[in-house]
């Protein structure tokens, strides 16, 4: 098992700053966090400009939690798994290095092990869906890199 996503393995994070940004609705983001977060928000409006804005991913999960209005197009909880898929297979597709990493890790179990009770992406005190982990590992399984 790998895991949590900090030291040796920081790259598997949400919050790694990417040499190559990802693409959310034509906009480039440095982080997958910042893009995540950015896509709770309609697209070209001031919140997003804000996410994208801010230095560090942790900024932009908290302005996050705080800036209105949200998206009224879907309905987040439906839409929230694909748009972290979309994120995430950028981030490995479009970096080789961490293509090459995350190959690196076999078949290990991914587990995005964390202490601030976020049960629905990771794992904390051995309970969670660990969502984030299972997305890298499909990610891992299917090599977009190599299409």
């Amino acid at each position: 098992m790998i895991g949590p996503f900090r030291g040796e393995y920081r790259w598997l994070s949400n919050f790694w700053e990417l040499t190559n940004p990802v693409v959310l609705d034509g906009e480039q983001y440095h982080t997958v966090e910042h893009a995540y977060q950015a896509a709770k928000y309609p697209e070209g409006s001031q919140a997003r400009k804000r996410i994208q804005a801010v230095a560090l991913a942790a900024h932009a999960k908290g302005f996050a939690k705080v800036l209105r209005p949200h998206r009224t197009d879907v309905v987040w909880d439906e839409v929230k798994l694909d748009i972290m898929y979309g994120l995430v297979r950028q981030k490995f597709a479009n970096d080789p290095v961490l293509a090459k990493l995350l190959l690196d890790t076999g078949q290990q179990v991914l587990v995005e092990v964390n202490t601030w009770h976020d049960t629905f992406w990771g794992v904390c005190n051995g309970v969670g869906d660990n969502h984030l982990g299972k997305i890298i590992m499909r990610v891992r399984e299917e090599q977009p890199w190599a299409l």
